[in-house]
């Protein structure tokens, strides 16, 4: 059986110094006052100071203290003796320069403070509604005491830094050690953690080990030093990660997908303790094709499993029919509705909403709709569907020598107008509103709406059409096509027809009721 594809990251793990706070400024800072004051020690007036911006990056940063030590004075031909844990910072050994640098960076934090870059704290707030476990790397042996002076401790589960690194002799960056404890005390899985580091060597930990994507996050325009370093994606501020689920998540072939049924443990398995939510497609999904659209309706045996489901789920169907039709096919009260591919959405409890940029083109709809019917009126089989919010074109009773014909009538009629554009479906072309607004908005938006926070939720998404692949990549749950739109696909899983569907819902509420 092919193996599932992580449909979610898991965990993500980020570095303190440059990514979660401003302090990499002062280690740079008291590291090269520490450095000057010792070279002109040694090497008199004409010393070679330490240059922030290119020795502190290649040598000093993301590593130990004792490595970075070592690491600059190799650069500059010094041999320093090691010394020993009882030296004073006084003393000019690694140990002693080290603690040296050490208290010059505990009085630059008291005088100056540390400050927490508005952009990670954004990410991780939401990073923890969606219920991503969260860990803490740094080299430094101050990472405690930073995180709490800047109150950002609160937001982690797990936290390696240089004090317990060298109490369980933990080998530093390079070596992705530091990594792989933080994801084994997340008790997360290798292929759904992502790494997020600015330091070239934090960046060659990660991809040493086999983390699927490692972000560099380039602040002062290291871009070019950090992709050289491997990483798989700079950004500049976390927040050009808000999508990042997306653009993780790769489209596959329907017939690689493993079985829903088959694989329903694993399903079990990824919902981990958390609540279902349910959200489905209507046509081919809850009900089969039909040659008509108005004859696809709700069996009684059907509707019964989905209003059972619905004294233990949320519900929610987002289709392409317009709200009012769906909701009459579906005749049940406690769902929630989202018609006309989310434009339009209908709940318990006074739940409304219209996407307001739409309404402005309703009377391009109305339009268009008039000159439509005009012109694809002689071609048999042809039937034209208004929604409030689309313009649907069946064709699956055309012959099959005259869909061009119908094709061409709606790019003709299409011609020019510059809001409206075209989607494709199972035998059907829909005209909709040219906005950034789709079925995987209104998941969302309903998650968002009902405060539905993926830490206690996991949304599950079964749909059949290419329309629906908008939910299935926006998804940060579990998503399943059924049978195959010809296309490849962002589901998870599979599921052969409605039948599957009715059967997977079945063995969704068993678990439930034996685990409630």
């Amino acid at each position: 059986m092919s193996k599932k594809v992580p449909p979610t990251i898991q965990a993500i793990i980020l570095d303190m110094d440059g990514v979660i706070t401003d302090s990499a400024r002062l280690h740079a800072k008291a590291w090269k006052q520490m450095f000057d004051e010792y070279l002109e020690k040694v090497q008199g007036k004409n010393f070679d100071p330490l240059d922030i911006g290119k020795d502190y990056k290649r040598y000093i940063d993301g590593v130990s203290r004792h490595d970075g030590v070592r690491a600059f004075l190799e650069s500059r031909q010094i041999a320093l003796t090691e010394g020993n844990p009882e030296d004073d910072p006084e003393v000019d050994s690694i140990v002693g320069l080290g603690k040296r640098k050490n208290n010059i960076f505990l009085d630059l934090m008291e005088t100056e403070g540390v400050e927490v870059f508005p952009d990670t704290l954004e990410m991780v707030k939401k990073w923890k509604k969606e219920g991503i476990k969260l860990a803490v790397i740094s080299a430094s042996r101050n990472c405690r005491r930073i995180l709490e002076a800047a109150d950002m401790l609160r937001w982690f589960d797990i936290r390696i830094d240089g004090e317990i690194a060298r109490e369980q002799q933990i080998p530093g960056k390079p070596a992705p050690d530091v990594f792989i404890k933080a994801m084994e005390d997340l008790n997360a899985d290798l292929d759904r953690t992502l790494i997020i580091e600015d330091a070239i060597a934090g960046i060659k930990a990660g991809k040493k080990g086999g983390f699927p994507v490692v972000v560099g996050v380039a602040r002062n325009g290291e871009d070019e030093a950090l992709r050289n370093a491997g990483a798989d994606i700079v950004v500049h501020e976390l927040t050009e990660l808000e999508n990042i689920m997306e653009t993780l998540k790769k489209p596959r072939e329907t017939a690689t997908l493993p079985h829903a049924l088959e694989s329903f443990q694993d399903i079990i398995t990824d919902i981990e303790g958390k609540r279902p939510v349910l959200f489905f497609d209507y046509d081919g999904t809850l009900t089969p094709i039909v040659e008509d659209p108005n004859a696809a309706e709700l069996a009684p045996d059907r509707k019964k499993i989905i209003q059972q489901l619905s004294d233990q789920f949320t519900i929610a169907i987002i289709s392409g029919r317009g709200l009012a039709d769906l909701k009459s096919k579906v005749g049940l009260q406690r769902l929630i509705y989202a018609g006309s591919h989310g434009f339009e959405i209908s709940g318990p409890n006074g739940l409304e909403m219209q996407y307001e940029p739409g309404k402005e083109i309703l009377p391009i709809l109305d339009e268009v709709e008039s000159k439509l019917k005009k012109r694809v009126e002689a071609i048999d089989g042809c039937e034209v569907e208004r929604k409030k919010y689309a313009i649907a074109v069946h064709y699956r009773q055309v012959e099959a020598g005259k869909v061009a014909e119908v094709e061409n009538a709606v790019e003709e009629v299409l011609d020019g107008q510059q809001r409206l554009k075209i989607g494709k479906g199972k035998k059907i072309l829909e005209l909709k509103p040219d906005l950034d607004w789709h079925k995987g908005h209104a998941l969302n938006w309903l998650l968002n709406e009902l405060d539905l926070a993926a830490a206690q939720n996991h949304p599950i998404f079964i749909g059949d059409d290419i329309t629906d692949e908008d939910a299935l990549k926006a998804l940060k749950g579990t998503g399943i096509l059924v049978g195959s739109h010809g296309q490849k696909t962002y589901a998870d899983y599979r599921l052969k027809d409605t039948g599957e569907v009715y059967g997977f819902l079945e063995e969704l509420g068993n678990w439930d009721k034996g685990n409630s």
